[in-house]
């Protein structure tokens, strides 16, 4: 599986959603289910996959589908 397979999948997961609704659009303000256990647990499963440690600014940012992209390169993933 590739790296943005995984990513997906996680987010796909986490809020209990189809791979096509992940895009630009997807963030905490249009996701109703985004809650912060939610994003915790995103954050976990994220960690935990990728064998990563995010620093406390990045999981308070990790606020989107695109950002976390973002997020991830910052910490040398490549999706």
């Amino acid at each position: 599986m590739t790296n943005i397979e995984q990513y997906n999948r996680i987010f796909c997961e986490t809020f209990s959603v189809e791979e096509k609704v992940l895009n630009a659009d997807f963030t905490y303000d249009n996701v109703d289910d985004w809650t912060s256990i939610r994003q915790l647990a995103l954050v976990n499963e994220l960690e935990d996959t990728f064998d990563l440690m995010f620093d406390t600014e990045d999981i308070l940012n990790l606020k989107s589908y695109e950002i976390g992209k973002e997020i991830m390169r910052k910490n040398g993933i490549e999706l």
